[in-house]
């Protein structure tokens, strides 16, 4: 254990400040497609019953009509969180009919590209502004990636630790530029360990065929209609997922805040051939926001990211910029098909003793290569985390990676201990101790599962899966929500329809215009 972090976990660990730790912040995304009761993708509109999607704050679509979003607010006890993210669930069953929500991450068998609807806004600047954004990324990415969804993992350590953490260190600065070098080395060191966070919760070893769409691929063939590979954790994350040629070369630097938020503005500044070749217009009509390398910051695919509330009108980079980190958001978790929330509270426990020691632990500039072998260690688990004897990259050596799991684990042991005892529980122990037994023994990770439970019952990707969609639909439908509280999300969803039809109303200006002004707010900006 580092000096740093002992001297961290003593000072936290204090009778005066044991309480802090009580205070992180917990806040939870889950997407799922949503499906027909024979496992196709909807093609009916977001329900009107669940709220105008540009203005709910709980729910709304990701990418596609067909993709929903939940959010939770932000709370001290993720146990709360979960059961926010509960009710969203029965409350959006209430008002399904025949469809269901997909249990995994990856898709059900997907329509032709141009029939896979775009998430559509309304009239409103705004809401068209998202909806060119969503056809600018079919346009550079393809519709088919798109459909992919996860669990996004919201978190953030209490305000009052950083002046604390910074007076004992005798860091010169302000408290803002401390806090946010903090979670800058939180990410530098999630970088190199969120491996470890694939073998464990990776969920997604196989996909419906149709998926790849007639690309060439390394995958095994699992039967006629599922592709997969045999000690795969996560395909989702996989370079079949999310991947982008002009992407490829922006690789923001986690050294400072400054030069990370420089390498986004440079990004959605900076024309890329191909896309120029396209332009903005075809017809007449908007097909992409501009021709940049990214449209805005949120299309640059990460892992994790640092993140600020922001104002009405302001772009994440301008919040980051004016005001500094306030979170990071977890982006690579996968849906566990076989929780009906895709997460649940032993996952969490276990994350914020993950995240606690990737911010309280040392956490050195990437030296050569490690950025590197960060990004290959993480591609190396996510397709083959389980094969026995696996070799893994650290400070320039081969390390067998239940070795290094291991390790890890018992590193992170003290800071679940300490949230345990802030909390006074023991729930951040076991989390850590049903992890070191996936480490232990690969049949009890997520990923095996699926694959056991596809074998045991013959079936494949896309029967497994709405298999698992009727369970979990069962669960949410059986136990409706209590009348006051189905009642709350009801008034939820006629404000948001009304907040949309005021907004479309009370609309100043062309559209044209407002994308420009758009545009122009990020070269407005500097450091």
């Amino acid at each position: 254990m580092s000096e740093l972090l002992n001297r961290r976990l003593a000072l936290l660990g204090k009778r005066e400040h044991l309480s802090l730790l009580e205070h992180c912040l917990h806040g939870i995304e889950r997407e799922c497609l949503r499906v027909t009761h024979e496992g196709r993708l909807a093609q009916t509109p977001h329900p009107e019953a669940l709220g105008a999607a540009l203005t709910h704050a709980q729910i709304t679509t990701d990418y596609s009509e067909s993709l929903l979003e939940f959010i939770t607010p932000a709370l001290p006890n993720p146990a709360d969180t979960l059961s926010n993210l509960d009710k969203i669930h029965r409350f959006a069953y209430s008002k399904l009919g025949s469809e269901y929500l997909w249990s995994p991450s990856m898709p059900c068998p997907l329509p032709a590209e141009e029939d896979i609807p775009i998430a559509y806004y309304g009239t409103s600047n705004i809401g068209q502004l998202k909806y060119v954004y969503r056809k600018g990324l079919a346009l550079r990415y393809g519709k088919t990636m798109q459909c992919i969804a996860g669990i996004h993992y919201n978190f953030s350590l209490p305000e009052h630790l950083w002046p604390l953490l910074k007076e004992a260190e005798g860091f010169v600065g302000t408290d803002r530029d401390y806090q946010s070098n903090a979670y800058i080395a939180l990410i530098r060191n999630f970088r190199r360990n969120s491996w470890l966070l694939m073998y464990l919760f990776g969920a997604s070893p196989a996909l419906d065929a149709g998926f790849l769409r007639g690309r060439s691929h390394q995958l095994d063939v699992l039967d006629a209609d599922t592709l997969y590979l045999p000690y795969a954790t996560s395909l989702r994350m996989s370079d079949l997922g999310y991947q982008s040629n002009a992407q490829a070369g922006l690789t923001p630097c986690y050294n400072d805040l400054a030069s990370y938020t420089d390498s986004l503005r440079e990004a959605v500044a900076t024309p890329y051939a191909p896309y120029v070749e396209v332009g903005t217009h075809k017809d007449g009509e908007w097909v992409q926001l501009n021709t940049n390398i990214l449209q805005i910051e949120n299309e640059y695919y990460s892992n994790i990211r640092p993140k600020r509330v922001t104002y009405t009108g302001e772009r994440p980079i301008q919040a980051l910029m004016a005001r500094g980190i306030q979170y990071i958001e977890v982006r690579c978790l996968d849906i566990n098909p076989f929780l009906p929330m895709g997460i649940d509270l032993q996952e969490s426990r276990f994350l914020d003793a993950f995240l606690l020691y990737c911010a309280l632990n040392d956490s050195p500039l990437f030296a050569d290569n490690e950025c590197g072998n960060a990004t290959s260690n993480f591609l190396s688990v996510v397709k083959e985390g389980r094969r026995p004897g696996l070799q893994l990259q650290r400070k320039g050596q081969a390390v067998d990676m239940k070795e290094w799991a291991t390790e890890l684990l018992e590193k992170i042991a003290p800071l679940a201990a300490l949230l345990d005892e802030s909390h006074g529980i023991t729930e951040h122990s076991q989390a850590l101790d049903a992890q070191l037994a996936k480490v232990n023994d690969p049949s009890l990770t997520p990923s095996a599962q699926v694959l056991a439970a596809m074998a045991e019952r013959k079936e494949s990707f896309a029967q497994f899966s709405l298999h698992q969609s009727e369970v979990h639909a069962e669960y949410f439908r059986k136990e409706p929500l209590p009348a006051a509280e189905q009642a709350h999300f009801e008034e939820l969803a006629r404000t948001s329809l009304a907040q949309q039809a005021e907004l479309e109303q009370n609309e100043v200006g062309d559209f044209d215009v407002f994308v420009g002004s758009y545009q122009a707010s990020i070269l407005a900006i500097s450091n």
